[in-house]
């Protein structure tokens, strides 16, 4: 039976994130000390030991999520568990860890990314004052009627009735506050920018200069692209799709059902913490079987 992977996006980080895989494989305290010396700065204690303020900052957890979600596709590769796996994806910043386990990149050459990556998007933030809420129980089209209506963004499309929307805070709040009625619920989420949305223009552009003139590799297994929710092929394929993903939206329900479809996936394995992607698989289709793995005691025996 084939496997797909999945790898976690920002928002699943949590304080002693990949502790454990590091005291206990010799892969992961490789790639996690490995890391340490690519970054300048230590990637280790802010995910082991915190503060929780720190590891939330968007040029900290994208690196933190790639470390983890990449040492644990190493360690279950390791032990013959991905054999058969044929096709991987990611929610956002999962997108860049996916296509690494692919073959795209190695490990130093996709953590270089995500780092100026999260670098770039975190000085975005930090000029701009956007905010993102989660809309739940409205279709695509209403919920984009509804973006219109602000003159803000959709920017993620996660599983049937929730869809998270973006753009400057102002008007992501005044959006709430008239929802009643329109949707199930829509709430503001805890964020530090209007990720995926055009106030994140500077930092594509930014991102697109910096990614230019990377070697990327045609993907060894299947990969899909946020951006379209369909398999990108081309090398250069991927790196415009990667430059387009900092303002586009998420579109990762395609992602999934076009995953599996095309591939015949049942069972995938969900690499990183908060088995966020494992509960939108369920509400995307109940017939897939997600296995999360986050810390060592996750792993299949």
């Amino acid at each position: 039976m084939a496997t797909g992977l999945l790898f976690s996006g920002q928002g699943a980080q949590s304080v002693g994130m990949g502790r454990s895989l590091y005291e206990n494989s010799a892969i992961a305290k490789a790639l996690y000390d490995e890391a340490n010396e690519i970054l300048g700065w230590d990637l280790k204690t802010l995910c082991f030991e915190g503060p929780a303020e720190a590891l939330t900052e968007t040029k900290v957890c994208q690196p933190a999520l790639y470390v983890q979600g990449y040492a644990l596709f190493s360690i279950l590769k390791e032990a013959g568990k991905l054999d058969n796996a044929t096709a991987a994806c990611g929610l956002s910043l999962g997108e860049l860890t996916a296509l690494a386990a692919a073959g795209v990149y190695d490990f130093a050459t996709g953590l270089k990314l995500v780092a100026e990556r999260g670098r770039l998007m975190q000085i975005a933030c930090d000029a701009t004052k956007g905010g993102m809420a989660a809309v739940i129980g409205g279709t695509p089209e209403d919920v984009q009627t509804f973006c219109d209506e602000f003159d803000i963004e959709i920017a993620n499309l996660n599983c049937p009735g929730q869809i998270v929307i973006s753009g400057d805070n102002s008007k992501v709040l005044e959006a709430v506050a008239v929802s009643k009625g329109r949707f199930k619920l829509c709430k503001p989420l805890n964020v530090a920018g209007a990720y995926h949305s055009k106030l994140m223009v500077s930092a594509r552009d930014a991102f697109a200069e910096f990614i230019k003139d990377f070697d990327f590799k045609a993907p060894e297994i299947a990969v899909y692209t946020n951006v379209t929710g369909e398999r990108v092929r081309d090398p250069q394929a991927i790196k415009d799709a990667l430059v387009s993903q900092v303002v586009s939206s998420v579109r990762f329900e395609d992602n999934l059902r076009n995953m599996a479809t095309e591939n015949n996936l049942s069972d995938f394995y969900e690499c990183g913490p908060g088995k966020v992607l494992t509960g939108f698989a369920k509400r995307i289709d109940k017939a897939l079987s997600i296995t999360p793995v986050s810390e060592f005691s996750d792993l299949p025996e």
